[in-house]
């Protein structure tokens, strides 16, 4: 609730009373907009009683100047409060009050409405208090001398200030004159106090918040830490346990009552920070990382240790060629973790002797680097503050840097200035032995890089003792203290000149001052103490109450800190939020923080750094609400202040706002060496370079999908989106991925494993692992620790990553590995002590039967299983692919005459959708056809495509081998080929690898050839490095990877091996000749049928004629190949001796039992080519398991065939004979009814 401040107070001299109406109104305003009008309307009644209480005052005043200010000033004020009354619907009380201002003499409020009074644009404001309360000093405001009376009034008031010269009578001076009205800032006045309700205003830190903190996994006895973070967070709770009141801290209570009673696990992490310490010691190189890893330890070491460090910083920063920033953080940070009486005052002597040295050779540096290098100067100096040694002498210590120091103040730059004042002002306080903080000073877990505070082992800071030290500061009370000047720096670039006529920069150095100790310095510091323990609200207290509030260089460093907290992603977003809009108020509220331009400027400049571009989805934040705040300033102020926010954003964000980040953390840190960890990250960033940089730039256009494989075509989802929704979800394990062949499965997991590299976070991300499934002997066992062998990972880096790291398995192939198992059960994934993963397995969908999801499905919980099938491309996704394709290949073609010929060719609509078969299709097109032509009569199948594919890609490997400059031999032999026909060679070559492939892997894809190995075997033929083999090898459409070959894509592997079964225009010798043995049963029948050959049993083994037995389609059986029965079923339908052919092997199956496999094998390309069977003499076939599902066979004569296990699904069987046929097994998909015959 508000409360209402007393009006029953007594009355203010006459300047302090129209100031305190001024602020009443301007909070007014402030509350109104933000539509709180009850409190608007209170601040409106105090206004209203304050100018009542001044007409004594004016009455009083004795110069005629003074009481025409005064009565000008209350007629505008009454002139305000109208407005905004009429604003708060009070139309009654708003007339009354314009009357009055008409009564004080502002005549030209006549010309005006109510409704269109102008808003007051003053530049005094209410002074920001704590949540209580309390005292507050205000602003004097001086009476201004102008010429020309009637045109002062508050909408273009200026707020004045004045020297004050502190003295132990604290005399106040008069203001400078200056021509343009320009005064001086005023120092805060302790005479006049006013108690105000601070509901009203400050609604940013109103509360303490939890400082960051990092919590690390407790540790297990023996169990290995992570990172020296972790044994940092565990030496803290041991030094200084959590309050056992802390609820949220019982877990680590419990754990540092348990590791106290065990001495051998107190002494395992006493032994691990004496060996880091030995370690660094050790290297010859320290680098960023290693001196920020061992500083952090410094509140943990024992003293000889830490005296080791200590002399090894010094050393180092003394012998270096250049001053080392790094070193000098890291000797800061150890000096601030100092247990007490490890740093002796001879350290510190030899400290500044040391720098006063290597600084003098900084001067041919940068400005960056030696901005850089004081920042650093300056945690230096700032550590040795805070270390209470005894003894030291002032005077030599000043005299050791102030001259370099003091160069540096002649920058033009305000930031070095700043810097250079602040190394000053912490020069001076080093022997002070009474800055307040010196009892708080940091222990235990306070110094962690990049974390305020892991273990808060200290009691808060007590703001009024230390608001009294300051003020006593301020007020020479400690004898140290000179004269306090400061500068009014006014936006429109009038130089405020002091005394001696000094110039901007020069009263701007004059106003930081490098001659004496300073109360901003402390009060910095103290500053700094209480946000490093997450005192939020107290941090506001004291900037708002500190008595160098006014102070350029206080406010410059409040602004730095509260740029550095809002740009800290370990703050929480209200927090940083706070800190912006705290920023804000300083810009926006001259009246309590004055017109410093520089301050004005800093502040922008902060803001435009933060609103840059965010590295991450947590930067974002701060980002967007950066851009709002510096949006929302230059709506405000007059003309000379949006001209000063104009000139900042034109000349961009300065080099330097921020502090300097730490630097990252080591690949290998120390502690992993001192615990023998392996190094995996140097490992990881080259799989993750190589992996980046296999990919290309590839044609990538993203797929559309469908839930499952019974859903509807017509309801499709963005795949690339349900994968980020699967790979954010803790719960969901798999995610099965479908389509067809040339569908993109293979694109798109290498399009995922490269997002996911590109979002890569060093050493705690999930490493992403594109598994190629038919590459991996054996993938039920083992396959994640046998695919990093192959990326070159050894024993113990594959251990290492087994227990610390997670993984996204990209499992590509499922059925090109010819699998049957469960890989996620069958290799234990996310089990205790096993690889931690998220799996995305794709196969094509023809592959996997009714119950495929026994296969992928990691557990009973369907929750843990996803899938998707893509979907054939749009038309939409098809010109994206076309516009991609003509940027990228750059073919001959245009986009347009893509699209017209594709438009013209009704054969090839329907190809195109697949995505493989669309980059065929622009592959050959131009040598297809003419593009000028009609086109509609035109026949494109999916295997003439191959067809003129193949041939293309011979040609250009042709092309690309007699362009070379070959050997003597080489050259021999490809003249030789190219004699012969090239191409055609290569054809021959690859179909009878494609042969080899089936008939001796078993068609997986993937070939492995080791010279030595493989000597004498099949492999031989077609890999070795030797004759016309490796001509054709370079030639043919194979990529290689290491030992491994295969085809650029499984579709040619099988578009080989059907043209090794049937070659086109292949002559009638080569064909299947017909015997002529005895006939039995139809006088069609080409071949007899013996009954007591009819084998019982599939695999019985049969003596028959070789030339029959070595067909590839007497090998086995191919129904779990739809590809390769797609591409012979359509050679069927263009080459008649083709099917003459299969309809041989299918007769010569009614009595020669080694035809079972072609038969059936035969049948099935023939019923798929649409092949009718109606009425066709089919007895005693032997064709168990083929596949007749969709075929026609009314009347077909099926007596005593053998039609085990075969598919009938949706044949057409209308009076077809199946009389003493051997049916075990077969699949009708429906049941079948069966008529009885007539008796």
């Amino acid at each position: 609730m508000f409360n209402r401040v007393s009006s029953k107070r007594s009355p203010l001299p006459p300047q302090k009373e129209l100031e305190l109406v001024n602020i009443y109104l301007e909070q007014g305003r402030i509350v109104s907009e933000k539509e709180k009008h009850e409190i608007a309307l209170v601040l409106c009644e105090e206004a209203e009683a304050s100018l009542s209480r001044m007409k004594k005052g004016v009455k009083a005043a004795e110069a005629i100047q003074d009481v025409t200010d005064l009565r000008h000033g209350i007629a505008c004020a009454f002139l305000e409060l109208s407005k905004l009354l009429d604003e708060l619907k009070k139309q009654e009380r708003a007339k009354e009050s314009y009357k009055k201002a008409q009564e004080w003499g502002y005549s030209e409020v006549e010309k005006l409405s109510i409704s269109t009074l102008p808003s007051l644009e003053t530049a005094v404001s209410i002074a920001i208090q704590p949540p209580l309360k309390t005292s507050v000093f205000v602003a004097a405001q001086p009476s201004l001398k102008t010429t020309k009376t009637t045109q002062w009034s508050l909408k273009t008031l200026k707020t004045t200030q004045r020297l004050l010269k502190t003295t132990a009578s604290t005399a106040v001076q008069p203001p400078l004159e200056t021509s343009d009205s320009v005064a001086t800032q005023p120092a805060l006045c302790r005479s006049a106090t006013i108690d105000i309700d601070m509901s009203v205003i400050g609604d940013f830190f109103v509360q303490d918040k939890n400082p960051p903190v990092i919590e690390y996994k407790l540790p297990e006895p023996d169990e290995r830490l992570v990172n020296t973070h972790q044994l940092v967070y565990c030496l803290g709770l041991l030094k200084a346990p959590p309050s056992s009141e802390d609820v949220r801290q019982n877990s680590a209570l419990s754990w540092v009552q348990a590791t106290r009673n065990n001495e051998d696990e107190q002494e395992r992490l006493n032994t691990l920070t004496t060996n880091l310490v030995r370690a660094f010691i050790r290297d010859e190189l320290k680098g960023p990382a290693a001196i920020a890893e061992i500083a952090c330890m410094a509140p943990f070491l024992n003293r000889d240790d830490f005296r080791c460090l200590l002399e090894l910083f010094i050393g180092s920063i003394e012998k270096s060629t250049l001053l080392d920033i790094h070193s000098l953080e890291g000797l800061a940070k150890l000096i601030q973790g100092a247990n007490e009486g490890y740093v002796e005052a001879a350290d510190l002597v030899k400290i500044l002797e040391v720098l006063n040295t290597r600084l003098q050779t900084t001067h041919a540096q940068t400005q960056s680097y030696i901005y850089q290098l004081m920042l650093a100067v300056s945690c230096v100096l700032d550590a040795m503050a805070d270390c209470k040694v005894e003894g030291l002498d002032r005077v030599t210590l000043h005299e050791c840097l102030s001259g370099y120091i003091n160069e540096l103040k002649g920058s033009a730059d305000p930031h070095m200035v700043y810097l250079a004042a602040y190394a000053f002002q912490a020069l001076e306080c080093v022997p002070d032995n009474e800055s307040p903080w010196q009892a708080t000073k940091r222990r235990t877990g306070n110094v962690m890089q990049g974390v305020f505070s892991l273990v808060k082992a200290v009691k808060g800071l007590d703001i009024d003792s230390f608001l009294q030290g300051i003020q006593h500061i301020e007020d020479g009370l400690d004898g140290a203290v000179k004269v306090f000047q400061t500068l009014q720096d006014g936006y429109n670039n009038v130089t405020a000149q002091i005394d001696s006529g000094q110039g901007l920069f020069e009263a701007l150095r004059a106003g930081l001052s490098f001659d004496s100790k300073r109360s901003w310095y402390s009060a910095l510091r103290g500053i700094d103490r209480v946000l490093r323990d997450g005192q939020l609200s107290k941090f506001k207290t004291l900037v708002f109450n500190a008595p160098c509030r006014s102070s350029l260089a206080f406010q410059w460093g409040v602004c730095q800190r509260l740029g550095d907290l809002a740009a800290n992603t370990a703050w929480d977003a209200e927090s940083r939020e706070d800190a912006l809009e705290f920023l804000a108020e300083i810009y926006q509220n001259d009246a309590v923080w004055g017109h410093h331009k520089h301050i004005k400027q800093k502040i922008l400049d902060i803001l435009l750094h933060l609103q840059q571009e965010p590295e991450n989805a947590i930067q974002a934040f701060v980002s967007a609400t950066a851009r709002k705040v510096l949006q929302r300033l230059g709506r405000i102020g007059d003309k000379a202040k949006q001209a000063l926010y104009s000139d900042c954003l034109k000349q961009g964000p300065s080099k330097h706002p921020l502090k300097i980040l730490q630097p990252p953390s080591a690949p290998v840190t120390l502690l992993d060496r001192v615990q023998n960890k392996p190094d995996i990250e140097e490992d990881l960033r080259k799989l993750r370079q190589r992996r980046l940089k296999e990919r290309g730039d590839a044609v990538y256009i993203p797929p559309q999908a469908k839930a499952n494989l019974k859903a509807s075509d017509d309801v499709l989802f963005a795949l690339t989106e349900k994968v980020e929704k699967f790979l954010a979800s803790a719960d969901q394990k798999v995610l099965l991925l479908l389509g067809d062949s040339g569908s993109g499965k293979s694109t798109f997991n290498r399009e995922i494993e490269h997002n996911l590299w590109l979002k890569y976070e060093k050493a705690t991300g999930r490493i992403p692992l594109h598994i190629n499934l038919s590459a991996i002997d054996k993938p039920e066992q083992d396959m994640i620790a046998k695919q990093l062998r192959k990326f070159e990972f050894s024993d113990s880096q594959i251990r290492e990553l087994k227990t610390q790291r997670k993984f996204v398995l990209i499992c590509d192939g499922y059925d090109e590995s010819q699998e049957k198992h469960n890989l996620y059960t069958s290799n234990r994934l996310n089990q205790t002590g096993e690889w931690q993963v998220q799996m995305v397995v794709s196969c094509r969908s023809e592959y996997i039967g009714l119950d495929y999801r026994d296969l992928f499905q990691p557990s009973n919980d369907i929750t843990e299983f996803q899938e998707a099938v893509i979907a054939p491309f749009s038309r939409a996704q098809i010109d994206d692919y076309l516009a991609q394709y003509v940027i990228t290949k750059a073919p001959l073609w245009t986009k347009k005459q893509y699209m017209d010929v594709l438009d013209q060719i009704p054969s090839l609509q329907e190809l195109i959708k697949n995505p493989f078969l669309l980059t065929l299709s622009l592959e050959v097109l131009p040598r297809l056809v003419d593009p000028g032509k009609n086109l509609t009569a035109i026949r494109i199948t999916r295997v003439a495509l191959y067809d003129e594919f193949v041939g293309l890609w011979l040609e250009q490997g042709k092309k690309r081998l007699g362009n070379r400059d070959l050997n003597p031999q080489a050259r021999a032999d490809f003249d030789r080929l190219t004699d012969e026909g090239f191409t055609q060679n290569g054809i021959s070559f690859l179909k009878d690898m494609a042969s080899a492939i089936y008939k001796n892997q078993a068609g997986n894809p993937v070939v492995t050839y080791s010279r030595k190995q493989d000597h004498g075997k099949w492999k031989e033929a077609f890999f070795s490095r030797e004759n016309e083999s490796q001509l054709l090898l370079e030639a043919s459409p194979l990529k290689r990877s290491g030992i491994q070959y295969r085809f650029i894509h499984k579709s040619l592997l099988e578009y080989f091996f059907a043209r090794s079964v049937f070659e086109p225009q292949e002559s009638k010798e080569n064909s299947v000749q017909a015997a002529a043995p005895a006939r039995r049963g139809s006088v069609s029948s080409v071949f007899s049928f013996d009954e007591q050959l009819v084998p019982d049993e599939d695999d019985e083994p049969v003596t028959t004629q070789p030339s029959t037995a070595d067909h590839p389609l007497s090998w086995r059986s191919f129904m779990a190949e739809p590809s390769i029965l797609d591409f012979l079923s359509e050679r069927v339908q263009q080459e008649p001796l083709f099917k003459d052919q299969l309809l041989a092997m299918i007769e010569q199956s009614k009595f020669n039992r080694a035809m079972r496999k072609a038969a059936a094998n035969a049948i099935t390309i023939l019923v798929r080519a649409g092949i009718r069977f109606n009425g066709a003499d089919l007895r005693g076939i032997q064709i168990p398991r083929a596949d007749l599902s969709g075929g026609q066979f009314d009347s077909a004569q099926l007596e005593g065939a053998d039609l085990r296990k075969a598919n009938l699904r949706n044949t057409w069987l209308r009076q077809a004979n199946f009389s003493k046929a051997q049916m075990a097994g077969v699949q009708f998909g429906e049941l079948p009814y069966v008529q009885e015959l007539d008796t």
